[in-house]
């Protein structure tokens, strides 16, 4: 089992920054990456940006790229999403993940197999 635990969602202005945190306790060796999600009100979980453990390779969604950052820090066993340019349309709750190795691709919700409580953004314009 792998617990995740998400923090550092609030309220803020349009422009401004949050940095999110995912601490991962459990299993974390078989962990082969993590991943960030977010959901809106009425809409389906999308990809955000995820990250390979061990190789520390990134992807990022479009509506993300140069926004926000993924990192991780191995020593914590925890990974960060750095967003940056808050837009309203970026508020949704945000979860992290994590998978086991996958022939599915990263972006995909259902590669997935650990699943944080989420944290909400809401950005104000």
């Amino acid at each position: 089992q792998v617990q995740l635990t998400e923090s550092g969602g609030g309220l803020v202005q349009a422009g401004e920054s949050l940095r999110l945190s995912c601490a991962a306790s459990g299993l974390t060796p078989r962990i082969y990456g993590l991943g960030w999600f977010r959901q809106a009100p009425g809409k389906e979980r999308e990809f955000v940006g995820a990250i390979t453990w061990s190789s520390g390779s990134i992807d990022y969604a479009d509506s993300v790229k140069g926004r926000f950052t993924v990192s991780k820090d191995n020593a914590k066993n925890t990974v960060y999403l750095q967003m940056n340019a808050l837009k309203p349309e970026d508020t949704a709750v945000y979860y992290c993940a994590a998978r086991y190795p996958s022939t599915l691709s990263r972006t995909y919700t259902g590669s997935y197999r650990y699943w944080g409580q989420g944290t909400q953004v809401t950005v104000s314009s």
